[in-house]
C-alpha cells in the first residue's frame, strides 16, 4: 500500500488486535474475517477488503445516503409538476395529468431496461453509476426548461416561444424517468450484495433503513420544494421560482451520484453474468416447445414443467429458473395492493379537497396530507423493525415474510374502508349541485331598495344586504315565469337562454334593470381553494387586482369570472378613474378552505369603495384530521409488505438474478396505477364512497387468494442450492483432472472378470 493509506492499515490492523488481546469487540475494522473454528481475525493483506461496523458493511452507509439524495430528488421534482404544467406552460388539467401519469408509468417500467443492463452488461455498480450521470443531466434539463427568461416573454411575462420550454420539458422528464428507473432495481440488490452469508438479520435490518431513507427523502423535498417554488425569482419579470425548485432536487441528484461514487473502494462488486433474461426466456420457451412436443400418454410425466429443457440446458439455470417463476407467481396478485396505495397521490388527495385543513393551530394544504405517510412510515419502520417483530418472536408466532406481506394488503384494504366513512361525512356537508336538465338560479339584489322577484306567481323579497346565497333549483323543461315584481306595474320579465346543469345568477339593482350571469361552479373549488369574483355597482369600469391576480375592466352593474385562492386574508386593490386613488386598498376576509364568495363593490359617501361578502359556496367543515386514521392503516400495510417484499424478492432470488426480479417487484407497482385506470374509468361511480369500498373489496379477495398462495410457497436459499452445483462442478472438475492424468502416464483400470 501507498503513503497514508498503509498507515492507515497499519493502524487498523494494530488496534484491532490489541483489542481482541483484550477481549473486546471492535465496533468497526477492516478486513474482519473468521478462521475455521469460528474466531474473528484480521485477515492478513491483501484480503477481500471490506469495512464492517457493528456488524454491517461500511460500504451500505454510502448506499443509504444515496438513496436519500435520490428520492429527495426524485419527488421533490414531481410535487411540482402538475403545478409547472399547468400554470408555467399553459395545459389544461387534463392534458397536464395525462402527462404526468405517462412520466410516472415510464419511471415504473424502466426498471426492466436497468436490471438488463445491470445483470446482462454493466454489472449493478457502473449500472447505478451511469444511469445516475444521465438522471442528473434530466434534473438538471428540466430545471432549466423552467427558466421564464430564457426566451422571449409578453407582456403578461408568459414565454413567446412555450415550444423550446416545453421541449426541454419532455427531453429532461425523458432522462429523468430512464435513470430512475434504471437504478431502482440495482440500488436496493446492490445493498443485499454488500452482506456475507450469516448476515439474513443484518441484511433484513439494512432494507428497513433503506425503506426509512426512502420516506425521509420523500418527506424532506415534498416540504421543501413546494416553499422554493412560491418565491418569485426572475430578471425582466417576477415569477413562481420553478427553477429554483427543480435546481435544488437536481443538486441534491448530483450529491447523490458523488456520495456513491466515493464509496466504490468499498463495495463488493459481482461481474454481470451475461443476458441471462435472454437465456431465461429460452430456456422457458425450449421447455414449452419440448411439452408440446411429447404432450402423448407413452412419454412419462416429468416432475416439473421446466424439466422438459433438460435436453439442451443444464440443471443449474433450470433450477434458477424455478426459483425465480415461483416468486413470480407470488407477485400476480400484488398489484393489487399498488393500486390502493397510489391513490393517496390523486383520489386521497381530491377527499382532502373537500375538507377543512385547520388542525388546532396548524393549517395544511390538501396536497400536502401525503405527507402523513411519510412521517408515519420514519415513525412505524423502527418501531416495527425494533419492537413488534422482536415481540412477534418472542411469542413464539412464526411471522415470515409472506405472512407479513398478507397483513399488509389486509392493512390497506381496512384503509379505503376507512376512507369510505370519511366519505360518508363529507358528503352530508356538499352543496347540491343541478343535475341533468335542472338549473339553479339565486338572485343578489345590487341595488339600495328591497326588490320583489316573482317566481310563477309566489313572490319572494330580496334585500341588498344579504349575506348568504341561496340557490333555488328548477328543470328546464318546466322554467316558472320569472319577473321583476314592481308596484304600479305588471313587472319586469327576466328572459334569459338557461343551459341545463348549471348556476346562474340574477343580478338586479331596481324595477327594470337586471342581468343573468352563469356562474362557472358545478362543484367545490378543487385543491381547496377559494372561488372568488367581484360585482361592480359602480358606473364605471373597475379592474381588481387580489394577491396578485387581476380582474380586468368589469363592466357596470356585471360579474367577473371566479378566480381561486388559497386560505388566508387577502389584499384587494380596485383601480378605476371614479376611485379616489387614496382609497384604494382593501381586503378580504380570511379564507377557508373549498368556498366561493362574490365581493359586491360599492360606493361609499366618500366615493371610496367598500366590500360586501355573499357566500355561494360554503367552506368544508369536515377536518382533514379524520384522513389520519385511514393513512395510519395503508401506512402500517405499507411497512409490513412494501419492505418485507423487498427483503423476500432478493433473499429468494439466484444470484445472478436479483436485479430482475426487483425490477419484476416494481413492475407489479405500474401494473397496479393501470388498474386504478380501468377501475375508476370503467365504473364511473356517482358516489366516491361507493368506489372506495370496491377497491377495499377487491384487495381484501387478492389478499385471501394471496393467503392461499402463500401457504403452499416454499422457502428456499438459492446460496446454499448454487453452493450445491459449484461442489458438484469441483468435483466433476477433480475426476476429469484426475483421469486426464492417469491417462497420461498410462494407468489403466483394472480388468474385471466379466471383462475377460
Amino acid at each position: 500500500m501507498e503513503g497514508s493509506e498503509g498507515e492507515l492499515y497499519g493502524r487498523l490492523n494494530y488496534t484491532v488486535q490489541l483489542r481482541f488481546r483484550q477481549k473486546e469487540p471492535p465496533d468497526c475494522a477492516l478486513g474482519i474475517g473468521k478462521d475455521a473454528g469460528g474466531v474473528e481475525v484480521h485477515a492478513t493483506y491483501p484480503p477481500e477488503e471490506f469495512w464492517t461496523c457493528f456488524g454491517y458493511p461500511l460500504s451500505i452507509f454510502f448506499i443509504v445516503v444515496n438513496e436519500f439524495c435520490e428520492r429527495f430528488s426524485y419527488y421533490g421534482m414531481r410535487a411540482l409538476l402538475i403545478l409547472y404544467f399547468k400554470n408555467f406552460i399553459g395545459w389544461d388539467d387534463n392534458l397536464s395529468t395525462a402527462i404526468y401519469h405517462t412520466f410516472v408509468a415510464l419511471c415504473y417500467l424502466t426498471p426492466i431496461l436497468g436490471a438488463l443492463i445491470a445483470d446482462s452488461w454493466l454489472g449493478k455498480f457502473k449500472t447505478i453509476v451511469s444511469l445516475s450521470i444521465v438522471y442528473t443531466i434530466g434534473q438538471a434539463v428540466i430545471s432549466v426548461s423552467s427558466i421564464a427568461d430564457l426566451t422571449a416573454q409578453d407582456q403578461d411575462g408568459k414565454s413567446v416561444n412555450i415550444s423550446v420550454h416545453v421541449a426541454l420539458s419532455m427531453i429532461g422528464l425523458a432522462l429523468i424517468a430512464l435513470g430512475t428507473g434504471g437504478i431502482k432495481p440495482c440500488v436496493s440488490a446492490f445493498g443485499g450484495d454488500q452482506f456475507e452469508e450469516g448476515q439474513e438479520q443484518q441484511r433484513n435490518r439494512f432494507f428497513s433503513i433503506f425503506y426509512l431513507a426512502i420516506n425521509a427523502g420523500s418527506l424532506l423535498s415534498t416540504i421543501i420544494t413546494p416553499i422554493l417554488r412560491v418565491q418569485t425569482c426572475g430578471i425582466h419579470s417576477q415569477q413562481a421560482c420553478y427553477p429554483l425548485a427543480f435546481g435544488v432536487p437536481a443538486a441534491l441528484m448530483a450529491v447523490s451520484l458523488i456520495v456513491f461514487v466515493i464509496g466504490s473502494g468499498m463495495y463488493k462488486k459481482y461481474k454481470p453474468q451475461g443476458n441471462i433474461m435472454a437465456k431465461v426466456v429460452k430456456c422457458i420457451g425450449f421447455a414449452i416447445k419440448n411439452r408440446f412436443r411429447h404432450r402423448s400418454k407413452k412419454f412419462p410425466k416429468r416432475e416439473h414443467w421446466l424439466d422438459w429443457a433438460k435436453e439442451k440446458y443444464d440443471d443449474r439455470l433450470i433450477t434458477q429458473i424455478k426459483m425465480v417463476t415461483k416468486v413470480m407467481f407470488l407477485y400476480i396478485p400484488l398489484p393489487m395492493f399498488w393500486a390502493l396505495f397510489d391513490q393517496q397521490g390523486s383520489r386521497w388527495t381530491l377527499q382532502a379537497t373537500a375538507m377543512s385543513g385547520k388542525i388546532g393551530i396548524i393549517e395544511i394544504q390538501p396536497d400536502q396530507m401525503q405527507t402523513v405517510n411519510a412521517i408515519l412510515i420514519v415513525i412505524m419502520v423502527p418501531i416495527v423493525d425494533g419492537v413488534v417483530y422482536p415481540l412477534i418472536a418472542k411469542c413464539g408466532l412464526n411471522f415470515s415474510s409472506l405472512k407479513k406481506m398478507t397483513v399488509g394488503m389486509f392493512l390497506a384494504s381496512m384503509a379505503f374502508v376507512v376512507a369510505a366513512i370519511v366519505q360518508v361525512e363529507i358528503d352530508k356537508t356538499l352543496p347540491v349541485f343541478p343535475q341533468g336538465h335542472e338549473i339553479q338560479l339565486q338572485v343578489l339584489n345590487i341595488g339600495n331598495n328591497d326588490i320583489s322577484i316573482s317566481f310563477s306567481g309566489e313572490s319572494a323579497i330580496f334585500s341588498p344586504l344579504t349575506k348568504k346565497s341561496e340557490f333555488r333549483t328548477f328543470n328546464i323543461d318546466t322554467l316558472p315565469n320569472i319577473s321583476i315584481v314592481s308596484q304600479g306595474s305588471q313587472g319586469t320579465p327576466v328572459i334569459h337562454t338557461f343551459e341545463p346543469s348549471h348556476r346562474y345568477t340574477l343580478l338586479v339593482w331596481d324595477s327594470k334593470s337586471y342581468r343573468v350571469v352563469k356562474d362557472g361552479l358545478n362543484k367545490k373549488p378543487e385543491k381547496g381553494e377559494n372561488g372568488i369574483r367581484f360585482v361592480n355597482t359602480f358606473n364605471n369600469n373597475i379592474t381588481v387586482v387580489m394577491d396578485g391576480k387581476v380582474y380586468n375592466n368589469i363592466s357596470s352593474n356585471n360579474a367577473s369570472e371566479y378566480q381561486f385562492f388559497p386560505s388566508g386574508v387577502k389584499n384587494i386593490n380596485i383601480s378605476s378613474s371614479a376611485i379616489p386613488s387614496n382609497c384604494t386598498q382593501l381586503s378580504s376576509s380570511s379564507l377557508e378552505f373549498g368556498s366561493a364568495y362574490t365581493y359586491i363593490i360599492r360606493r361609499q359617501s366618500d366615493g371610496c369603495p367598500k366590500t360586501e361578502e355573499v357566500e355561494d359556496i360554503a367552506p368544508n367543515t369536515v377536518n382533514m384530521a379524520l384522513q389520519i386514521p385511514q393513512y395510519f392503516l395503508l401506512t402500517c400495510g405499507e411497512v409490513v409488505f412494501s419492505v418485507t417484499g423487498l427483503e423476500f424478492s432478493y433473499s429468494q432470488a439466484p444470484s445472478n438474478m436479483k436485479s430482475v426480479l426487483q425490477a419484476g417487484w416494481l413492475l407489479t407497482v405500474a401494473v397496479g396505477n393501470i388498474i386504478v385506470l380501468i377501475v375508476a374509468g370503467a365504473g364511473q361511480f356517482s358516489e366516491q364512497w361507493a368506489e372506495y369500498i370496491l377497491f377495499a373489496a377487491l384487495l381484501l379477495a387478492v389478499c385471501i387468494i394471496f393467503a392461499i398462495m402463500a401457504r403452499f410457497y416454499t422457502y428456499v436459499n438459492p446460496a446454499e442450492i448454487e453452493a450445491q452445483f459449484d461442489e458438484e462442478e469441483e468435483e466433476a472438475e477433480e475426476k476429469k483432472k484426475n483421469f486426464e492424468k492417469n491417462d497420461q502416464f498410462g494407468v489403466k483400470e483394472p480388468t474385471s472378470q466379466t471383462q475377460m
